[in-house]
């Protein structure tokens, strides 16, 4: 399947499984994110892959808790038991480097190569455990919640791709503190920029309120937040350049794509994001991401 790596077709049963499990990630990206899909296009080989399949294994966890077990009929004690198998499978998959579920074990071999461990998947999955509501009707992140939310739905997955980034790398400390704080901000700018376009789906049918808690969002409230997404995009455009290079045209292509997202929910009154979703249309995604391209063209290697 085009996107997939190309290996020799005379291997074991093994390498076979595992390109089958790759096929299986780089299908769940192209269905679920057309942002994502594109920017990983953008990505050097030795990247692309990897990213797909730490993409792929997010996807599915937040799909377990945002609708699709409800949908299936289970409960809310059924959901988190479902999570809870999909978590420990995760895990054994980290140890083992094998998963019968497809997608964990495409993840379980990008993890084992990049330095993927508990210590990024566990505050994934406490985010995701959060996001069963259990007894209650709706659910209200305060600021502390808020925070703890980001942090391990979002900052983690950012820490993971800079981890594929850099395993074959090497940064001076300074370095790699800027290069974290960039990769965290980043994810922070995607996630809070997506409660803003989704506050329609998340208050509705989810039941979830992620930014004001149980009250509504104002005009004032959500020019507070766009602020802060400027800013935390403003702090992952700074660590841009100590990426390696291959890596940096699909950062700044989503960089480019989330600022553009942000510029369009600043001008849509928060009245209205109740009631649809933004969206940047197609033809303007191309244009950033050839803007993106273009721009690392011109830089150096490191």
């Amino acid at each position: 399947m085009s996107g997939s790596p190309a290996r020799p077709q005379n291997d074991g049963a093994l390498d076979r499984f595992t390109r089958t499990a790759e096929i299986a990630t780089t299908d769940v990206i192209r269905t679920y994110s057309t942002s994502f899909g594109l920017a990983s296009r953008l990505l050097g080989r030795r990247h692309r892959q990897h990213v797909r399949n730490i993409y792929a294994m997010v996807r599915i966890a937040d799909e377990i808790v945002d609708g699709v077990a409800a949908e299936a009929g289970l409960d809310g004690s059924a959901q988190a038991a479902a999570l809870d198998a999909y978590i420990a499978e995760t895990h054994r998959s980290l140890r083992s480097g094998y998963s019968s579920d497809l997608i964990l074990h495409a993840f379980a071999r990008t993890a084992r190569e990049c330095g993927i461990d508990e210590e990024l998947t566990q505050p994934f999955f406490d985010s995701m455990r959060a996001d069963i509501a259990g007894d209650a009707a709706f659910t209200a992140h305060d600021a502390d919640s808020h925070e703890r939310y980001v942090y391990g739905s979002a900052q983690v997955v950012g820490l993971m791709c800079l981890r594929v980034f850099l395993r074959d790398e090497t940064r001076t400390d300074a370095e790699l503190a800027t290069l974290d704080h960039g990769a965290r901000q980043l994810g922070s700018a995607f996630q809070n920029v997506n409660f803003l376009r989704d506050l329609a789906d998340d208050t509705e049918r989810l039941q979830r309120g992620y930014l004001g808690g149980s009250e509504r969002l104002t005009d004032a409230d959500r020019d507070a937040w766009v602020q802060t997404v400027f800013g935390q995009l403003a702090d992952a455009r700074a660590s841009i350049p100590l990426l390696p290079k291959d890596a940096r045209a699909a950062v700044r292509s989503a960089l480019f794509l989330f600022a553009a997202l942000t510029d369009r929910v600043a001008k849509t009154p928060a009245a209205e994001l109740y009631r649809r979703r933004v969206r940047v249309p197609d033809p303007i995604k191309a244009a950033l991401a050839a803007r993106a391209v273009a721009i690392t063209m011109l830089e150096r290697d490191r």
